[in-house]
């Protein structure tokens, strides 16, 4: 996992948990979340978007591998990654929005740029 937050979550949920919003992310290309929940999805991202602009078979594979949907893997390979073939990283933006009306979470929106 890249960073320490447990996110009140045992390690196989909190895996499924990232891995699925990883998914939602790449496939919309933009998502509305808390800040500690965006902070751990944004170097998952932007990792599978490296593996993308590879396009190899192996690194398809463990994009695979991670991503939880095989049309957001093609979706990833074919048209986002190509985009940030020029980019050295910094796929991502992060912008937070303010506390949620309901638990005053702090909440924050990411995005590809």
């Amino acid at each position: 996992m890249p960073g320490t937050r447990k996110l009140g979550k045992t390690t196989d949920q909190r895996r499924a948990m990232l891995r699925q919003q990883v998914t939602d992310f790449l496939d919309h290309g933009r998502m509305e979340t808390t800040v500690t929940r965006a902070k751990e999805i944004v170097p998952l991202a932007e990792r599978i978007i490296s593996m993308g602009k590879k396009n190899t078979l192996a690194s398809r594979r463990q994009a695979l591998r991670f991503i939880t949907r095989e049309d957001v893997v093609t979706k990833v390979f074919s048209t986002t990654a190509p985009g940030y073939s020029e980019r050295n990283g910094g796929y991502t933006r992060l912008t937070r929005i303010g506390p949620r009306r309901g638990d005053a979470a702090e909440m924050a929106i990411i995005e590809l740029v």
